[in-house]
């Protein structure tokens, strides 16, 4: 039985080879470098373009609302940093003083 399976799984691959098509002199031959630079080109640009077709646009309520959020954010970290600076400032003198 096993030779059987042997022979079957054979058959099938040589199917399957036989199945695939022959080469055509269009593969072989190469196109010019400007042709196929143009040809490039222009699917890139389509493909841009369709991508943009599917970018979701935020609402300028959205923007402005985020906007806000980033700026209170810097905002309240710049405040933080200075606080940090001012105290650290503080300190050095206390120790400048200290050392003289």
């Amino acid at each position: 039985m096993p030779e059987n399976t042997e022979k079957s799984v054979k058959d099938t691959e040589k199917a399957v080879k036989a199945d695939k098509p022959a080469k055509t002199e269009k593969s072989d031959k190469k196109e010019n470098a400007f042709v196929r630079f143009f040809k490039n080109t222009g699917k890139f640009l389509r493909d841009v373009k369709n991508e943009v077709k599917k970018i979701v646009w935020p609402t300028p309520k959205s923007v402005f609302k985020n906007t806000g959020v980033v700026l209170v954010t810097i905002l309240v970290i710049g405040l933080f940093i200075f606080g940090l600076d001012t105290v650290f400032m503080n300190l050095l003198g206390l120790i400048m003083n200290i050392a003289k």
